[in-house]
């Protein structure tokens, strides 16, 4: 099972990109649990500091921005994007 967490205080683009992952996990018939991270504190331990934020497995995907639908299944998938 994916770990998949959002980190964001709640801005349009956090709530964005929550939507989004887990369009694409349903999509992929991923098994995931999807977790949203407000407290700052644990988002700056990620080393986020332009939210929203993506975390998956542990591992910071994006940051700072909403990734296209592409490239979220790349990443959810386990495939590595370029960029």
């Amino acid at each position: 099972m994916k770990k998949i967490q959002v980190l964001g205080t709640g801005c349009a683009k956090c709530t964005k990109l929550a939507e989004s992952v887990t369009k694409i996990a349903n999509e992929l018939s991923l098994e995931y649990e999807l977790e949203k991270v407000s407290d700052i504190n644990e988002i700056i331990k990620y080393g986020v500091m332009m939210t929203p934020g993506l975390v998956i497995d542990g591992e910071v995907k994006a940051s700072g921005r909403v990734p296209k639908d592409e490239e979220l299944k790349s990443m959810l998938s386990g495939n590595t994007v370029g960029g």
